[in-house]
Order: C-alpha cells, then sequence, then structure tokens
C-alpha cells in the first residue's frame, strides 16, 4: 500500500503516506483515534491526511481546543486544496478525550453529548448530518468510550455510557435515513477482536458484561459492525497496538475501532481497510485509522 522504497530510506520518500486510490462515486469515510492531535500531527499524520482522498474522517482523543485543531487540519491539509468543515466537542477537563468530525460537505446540523450530561461523558460523542444527493440524509457520529478499569468508577462510568448507547441507538436509527457510528469503542466484541482474549478476559475491554451490549448493537439495535461484515470471520484486522514491548511487531493488537452502520448504508460499504504503519518507528497514534469506501445515494 505505501509508495516503492529508496535506498537513503527504506521506507520511500513519503513514508506516511498510503496508496489506495478511491473509486469514480464513492464517498471515503474513516475514522481513527489521534491519541492528541497534537503529537499526531508531529509525528506524520498530515502526511497520511493529505494523500487518502478523506471525505468525512471522526476523531477521538484530540486533546485541543477548537481553535488548535482548526489550525493543525489546515495545515496538514493545505496541500490539497480542500476546505474542510470542523465539528469539535471538547472535553471539560483540558487535555482529555475530545472528538470532532472533519468533512468536506458541510453538514446541514450538527449536535454534542450522550447521556445525562456528566462531566467525565463531556468530549465524547458529537453528531453530523449531511444531505445526501438523493435528498435522504446521513448522520455520522464520532464516540470515544471510556477506557475503564475493573473495580474503579472509571469501569462505572463506561459501564454506564455503553447504556446511553444502547438506549439511544435504536432512536437514532429511527428518526434518520441513515446512521454511521464510528469511534474507539474501546470493547473487543469477540476472540477474534483481540489476539491474547484469553489473558484478557477479567480486564477492562472483554469483560461479558461489556460484550453483552456489542451482541445487543448489533442485534436487537439494528447496526452492522462494517468491518467485521466485509473482512469475514478472520482475526482482526486489529486497530490497537500496546506501545509497549513487542506489541505491533508481533501484531498483538485488538479491534477496538468501529463503524457501526444502519443495515441499508452497511449495504453500500466496501474497501474497508485498517492503515497499519510499516513499521512501529512510523507510527503517529497507537490506533491505526479504519477506512470504508461506500457508494452513497
Amino acid at each position: 500500500m505505501a509508495e516503492a522504497t529508496t535506498e537513503e530510506n527504506p521506507f520511500g520518500e513519503f513514508p506516511h503516506r498510503i496508496v489506495d486510490p478511491k473509486g469514480d462515486g464513492l464517498t471515503r469515510i474513516g475514522s481513527v483515534n489521534v491519541n492528541g492531535i497534537r503529537a499526531a500531527h508531529r509525528k506524520g499524520m498530515g502526511e497520511w491526511l493529505a494523500s487518502r482522498e478523506i471525505d468525512i474522517l471522526a476523531l477521538q482523543e484530540v486533546r485541543a481546543d477548537g481553535a488548535t485543531l482548526t489550525k493543525l487540519v489546515q495545515d496538514m491539509t493545505e496541500s490539497t486544496g480542500k476546505t474542510w468543515h470542523i465539528h469539535e466537542h471538547e472535553a471539560a477537563q483540558k487535555g482529555r478525550a475530545g472528538v470532532a468530525i472533519l468533512s468536506t460537505q458541510a453538514p446541514v446540523a450538527t449536535r454534542t453529548g450522550i447521556g445525562e450530561g456528566h462531566p467525565e461523558d463531556d468530549g465524547r460523542w458529537i453528531e453530523a448530518d449531511y444531505e445526501l444527493g438523493d435528498g435522504s440524509t446521513l448522520t455520522v457520529v464520532s464516540v470515544y468510550v471510556h477506557s475503564g478499569e475493573v473495580g474503579t468508577e472509571k469501569q462505572d462510568h463506561k459501564m454506564r455510557f455503553l447504556q446511553y448507547m444502547l438506549d439511544y441507538l435504536p432512536q437514532l436509527a429511527q428518526r434518520v435515513d441513515h446512521v454511521l457510528v464510528m469511534g474507539d469503542l474501546n470493547v473487543g466484541h469477540t476472540e477474534l477482536d483481540i489476539k491474547n482474549w484469553k489473558g484478557n478476559r477479567k480486564n477492562s475491554g472483554f469483560l461479558p458484561e461489556e460484550r453483552a451490549y456489542f451482541d445487543q448493537y448489533f442485534g436487537e439495535a439494528g447496526y452492522v459492525d462494517v468491518a467485521r461484515s466485509l473482512a469475514g470471520e478472520v482475526e482482526g484486522p486489529y486497530t490497537w497496538w500496546s506501545y509497549r514491548g513487542k506489541a505491533f511487531d508481533n501484531d498483538t493488537g485488538w479491534r477496538i475501532d468501529y463503524q457501526m452502520a444502519t443495515p441499508a448504508l452497511a449495504e453500500l460499504a466496501s474497501n474497508a481497510k485498517v492503515d497499519r504503519a510499516l513499521d512501529y518507528s512510523l507510527r503517529w497514534s497507537d490506533h491505526a485509522p479504519l477506512m470504508v469506501d461506500y457508494r452513497l445515494p
């Protein structure tokens, strides 16, 4: 997927670029936890972003105010000549969480927040509505679920947020024509989603009670796990690897970043890709972007 290498640089002249031409009439939609937009920008996110022909991009763990995000996005995309519309929700606690939606098409409406307005839920859920060519509406969501920790208040926050989602997702699907929920959901749904699933059965991120919510999201709530639907019953592809040890080198990862679509929208999806860095040294986040092309009406 990367450009040809050179003798001077084994990863090529543009090591962060991805070569994956977008087909005619397709809309490319992606999601990534940037693990701090300032650090991601510094480490090479801009080279990736400028090469990917993206139409809509959901970000999580932005950890910056709106002005900083806007400046960095403009810097990263200046070479494309595109104008980006930015909808963001900063967390109440500075330097924590934060979600955003970037798009080359202006949204017709935006909304912020989910649940009961608890401070720990700030910067974790935003929505943007887009008018499609046939006059229907697509609602895009960027969500960042709490990481959690067994036996702590963090886990209580996480479980409550997962319940908020279960309560709200069916309502959202009934309200508009198409819904796409994207983000770092911090849960591996099945044993295929975590390399070392046996060793994580009692850890936050793979608890039975967490995974049961995903059974419902992809069951009675009516949503489709787009990447799993397109990849089939295979291990991964993983989207997050710890910075510790040899997790990335050994592909000991977790698939915790999702695109969840209403059924009619999921039928229009193709070309799901995880933009895994070529080498540990080239990572600009501990997550990799999840990209999908849609033939929108």
